[in-house]
């Protein structure tokens, strides 16, 4: 299926990009008059996938994260980031697991899970991490 539009934003890691990276794809998404309740929805699952790789793909550092954004022409949004890779991604994706420490509750793919059609995750150590959300957008 070919893409009707594409971004792709490159930030660094710094916990005040999320409010931005959250915006940028919901505006992106708006072309697809979506409903308030699903462009919250993408804004949530953006929100979550983007704090998951600072707090844990860039843990003691800064480094980039890159979302790309393609909708198709039955209403789809499919966004990616990459981090520094997940060496468990079946158990990364259980809820309450967290390598994030005590301050951390280990529901953000859950969350992303719980907002988005589908949420696909491939990971490797050391070489990044891609977490595919979609969304069928304006279904009123």
């Amino acid at each position: 299926m070919k893409a009707l539009n594409t971004v792709k934003i490159t930030f660094p890691s710094r916990s005040v990009n999320e409010g931005f990276a959250r915006s940028a794809l919901s505006a992106f998404a708006a072309q697809a008059d979506p409903t308030l309740d699903e462009l919250a929805d993408v804004k949530t699952a953006v929100s979550e996938a983007v704090t998951n790789c600072i707090v844990h793909a860039y843990a003691n550092t800064i480094g980039p994260i890159t979302l790309t954004a393609a909708l198709y022409e039955d209403g789809t949004l499919r966004v990616a980031d990459k981090g520094c890779g997940i060496p468990d991604v079946s158990k990364a994706m259980e809820p309450l697991f967290t390598t994030g420490g005590a301050e951390r509750a280990g529901l953000g793919f859950a969350v992303m899970e719980s907002f988005m059609d589908s949420v696909k995750v491939r990971s490797a150590p050391g070489k990044g991490t891609r977490v595919t959300l979609s969304k069928r957008l304006g279904t009123r």
